[in-house]
């Protein structure tokens, strides 16, 4: 199934139909990321604990450099680049939906082996992504509290949470974010899947994942809702809650995929 970049320019294009989303999908699709996860625990865990140190390792080390403005960014922001880390996920999902056997080192090498195809250009958007979303909290902090920002993390929450100034900038900043995380989202939700199934450059993968979105906005943007949601309650008891939601919502994304995309 992996292909080089000679092969995706010497394959013939490949006609993609996108089905209309329901609730009901969406709730299957949940309930197949749970059992996914119970079928193979430690390798899915380990997918969600490896996404966990890493967290904790950029937010400690934005504090100790005590960058607390972008430290809430990230704190916000890293989780919407699970899609990628989510490779290994996506295909557990996909053999044990085949009934094909595996081993770790097999979705191991399916993960590494992701660099030599369109996943490496797709690591550019999302970080291009992921650093405006960054920016945008700095630029939204010099225009709500201008000079008074404070250096650490604690006294950022105390003046979000007490002043006028920290409101506004949680208002602002929340408007912001949401926009950006709509558009992360809905570029990613179904072309990280298809980048990993289908012989499809990035910009195809894309476009698809943006029209099933627009094709059912309410449940695409509902289930987008949840993801943020429950990565918001994984990360808040000290990023422990990741290890679990992560593969749940990972295996859960392959199979929204595969009830949603097909080929004509």
């Amino acid at each position: 199934m992996q292909t080089n970049q000679t092969d995706l320019q010497a394959a013939p294009p490949i006609r993609l139909e996108v089905a209309t989303a329901t609730v009901d999908d969406v709730k299957a699709a949940f309930r197949a990321g749970v059992r996914d996860t119970l079928k193979r625990p430690a390798l899915s865990l380990f997918f969600g604990l490896v996404f966990a140190l890493l967290g904790a390792v950029l937010i400690a080390g934005l504090a100790v450099f005590q960058q607390a403005w972008i430290a809430i960014a990230v704190g916000v922001g890293f989780p919407l680049v699970a899609p990628f880390l989510a490779a290994g996920l996506y295909e557990m999902s996909r053999r044990m939906r085949r009934g094909e056997p595996f081993s770790a080192s097999d979705i191991f090498l399916v993960v590494f082996n992701q660099q030599r195809r369109e996943f490496g250009w797709m690591a550019f958007v999302l970080l291009f992504v992921f650093w405006i979303w960054a920016y945008q909290v700095r630029i939204v902090l010099a225009i709500t509290l201008q000079y008074n920002a404070p250096s650490s993390l604690d006294g950022l929450l105390r003046v979000i949470t007490t002043t006028p100034e920290g409101a506004s900038f949680l208002a602002l900043g929340s408007v912001s974010g949401a926009v950006l995380s709509t558009v992360l989202f809905s570029i990613t939700v179904i072309s990280m899947p298809l980048l990993l199934d289908k012989n499809v450059d990035f910009i195809t993968a894309m476009i698809t994942s943006v029209k099933t979105v627009l094709k059912s906005p309410a449940v695409m943007l509902g289930w987008g809702a949840v993801i943020g949601a429950l990565t918001l309650l994984a990360v808040a008891p000290a990023l422990l809650g990741v290890i679990f939601v992560v593969p749940i919502l990972g295996h859960a994304s392959w199979h929204l995929y595969e009830r949603l995309v097909s080929e004509k």
